[in-house]
């Protein structure tokens, strides 16, 4: 089960507060849509801003976040690539 939220009014003029929660969410501009874990405090964030977003409850599954690489461990695999590349 996932919850589908899709940002349906613009958030302008809203409190710092709502906009981070908008954020946390995943979503940035006006129609951005993303399949969230169905969890307790991802329906409380929804709550939190439900007269800025539409929620539905879907049957697929959320999909996994994807991780990334802290910034300078990319820099430096960068630098240790371009390295081997000139031996």
């Amino acid at each position: 089960m996932a919850l589908k939220v899709k940002l349906v009014k613009s958030f302008s003029g809203s409190s710092k507060d709502m906009v981070d929660t908008i954020r946390g969410l995943g979503l940035k501009k006006f129609g951005d849509e993303r399949l969230l874990k169905d969890t307790p405090s991802n329906r409380g964030l929804v709550f939190k801003v439900k007269h800025l977003v539409s929620s539905e409850v879907v049957s697929q599954e959320a999909p996994a976040p994807k991780r990334r690489k802290p910034r300078k461990i990319v820099v430096r695999d960068r630098a240790r690539a371009a390295q081997a590349a000139k031996s």
